[in-house]
């Protein structure tokens, strides 16, 4: 007797047929993990519900955008007050100073800003911007850290790279990353060394101040000064890339806990409150060489989007009261000290790494302070422990090169449950 496919394989087969490899981003395929991918059809709060109406407890939250949780009543209704008014203009709006505004607020380093569409074009665009004031050429990026898929910058990028295994990606010239040196993260020895030796045509270093993809892995103690400093000494331009720090793991970012001061700020995710907007910015002198004052050119039809600049700014004033964090760090410490003592109880030889509601389980005995270190992760036990997750219910990022992250809508009973069905799954993996 024939059994009628269920809608998720439906819409996933007619999906690898109209999509490379089904998908309209890569570690979404879930080729690191095995198996067919979710087809998701709704949300709300912690859950994600899929094409055949089977619920899962989300920690992935559109990888770090939902904050707050999937579809918030207050930010449902700004979305859905400002599509009435209109879906875009291509025009300034009354709504774009009051965002700003709002980020201001959190990042007083963003004297001046732009709006854009996605975090690629923030970084892309924040590097055009070092080149031109400073007149050199030179980026120093970080191995493990991802500013987005543009050419200069898709070199040792971690994240969807890592997951598929890719050294950097084909069709990116070698003219295009010729001037792109890339460095350990957290190897200060390796930074000093790369200033002495070229300084003077270091237009920008750009970091994750916490890196979050090639999973959670922290700056160590000192890193980020000696950043600030070197930038500071030679003339070039820091560049804090927090995508996905931002309003993340403090309201204002990792800026707000170092206490040190970017020249440019890339914001995304949290900044559009789960719909495509993102930023950059920084100080004054800077971001004025960008046209129509200055020779820099960088434009954008659906930059600054009303409906999204409306998601965004509902969203960031839930935030400013700073309330939420509270939360936010009560139940991503009870998720990690859970996850903690199911990984003794089931001798699973792992380690947690967590920045305030962002953490990552690591296949590795010890935690990793750089890519090379976090790429020795046995990604084979990750797959079974993700497969094992997920027939329990608990949806987490399909990589182990990824963040976990929690929202305010994710309850006591959440946690408890995750790190109950983690337990299991570690026991699984061994």
């Amino acid at each position: 007797m024939r059994t009628e496919a269920r809608q998720s394989e439906v819409l996933w087969e007619e999906s690898l047929s109209l999509f490379p490899g089904g998908v309209n981003s890569p570690v979404r395929a879930f080729r690191a993990v095995g198996g067919r991918p979710l087809v998701l059809s709704s949300a709300r709060g912690a859950a994600v519900r899929d094409a055949d109406g089977v619920s899962y407890l989300d920690f992935v939250g559109s990888w770090g955008a939902l904050i707050l949780g999937h579809a918030p009543a207050d930010v449902a209704a700004a979305v859905a007050a400002a599509a009435e008014r209109g879906m875009s203009f291509g025009m300034p709006t009354e709504g774009e100073p009051v965002l700003a505004r709002l980020i201001q607020s959190a990042f007083p380093s963003m004297e001046r800003m732009r709006f854009v569409s996605s975090g690629t074009e923030a970084a892309m665009s924040a590097i055009r911007v070092a080149r031109g004031i400073t007149g050199r050429t030179r980026i120093v990026k970080f191995a493990g850290c991802y500013h987005g898929h543009s050419d200069a910058l898709l070199a040792r990028a971690g994240s969807g790279i890592a997951t598929l295994g890719l050294p950097g990606s084909a069709g990116v010239t070698a003219a295009a990353t010729a001037d792109t040196i890339v460095l350990p993260y957290n190897d200060l020895a390796a930074v000093r060394s790369t200033f002495a030796a070229h300084g003077a045509t270091i237009a920008a270093v750009i970091v994750e101040p916490v890196a979050a993809n090639m999973g959670v892995v922290r700056p160590r103690p000192g890193f980020l000064d000696e950043l600030r400093a070197l930038t500071s000494r030679d003339g070039s331009l820091l560049i804090f890339d927090e995508v996905i720090t931002g309003f993340r793991v403090a309201f204002g970012g990792a800026q707000e806990r170092t206490g040190i001061r970017a020249d440019l700020t890339c914001l995304g995710k949290i900044a559009g409150g789960g719909l495509p907007l993102a930023v950059y910015g920084g100080r004054r002198d800077i971001m004025d060489t960008l046209a129509p004052l200055g020779s820099v050119y960088q434009a954008g039809t659906l930059s600054g989007n009303p409906v999204a600049v409306a998601a965004g700014t509902a969203t960031l004033r839930r935030l400013a009261s700073g309330e939420a964090y509270a939360l936010l760090e009560q139940r991503a410490a009870a998720l990690e000290a859970g996850l903690l003592e199911a990984m003794r109880w089931a001798g699973a030889g792992c380690s947690v790494v967590r920045e305030a509601s962002m953490l990552t389980v690591f296949f590795t005995p010890q935690p990793p302070a750089n890519l090379e270190e976090a790429e020795r992760a046995d990604t084979e036990r990750f797959a079974r422990f993700f497969r094992g997750l997920l027939a329990r219910g608990i949806l987490i990022p399909p990589s182990q090169f990824e963040a976990w992250f929690v929202s305010t809508a994710h309850e006591a009973e959440d946690i408890a449950r995750a790190v109950a069905a983690a337990g299991e799954a570690f026991r699984e993996a061994a």
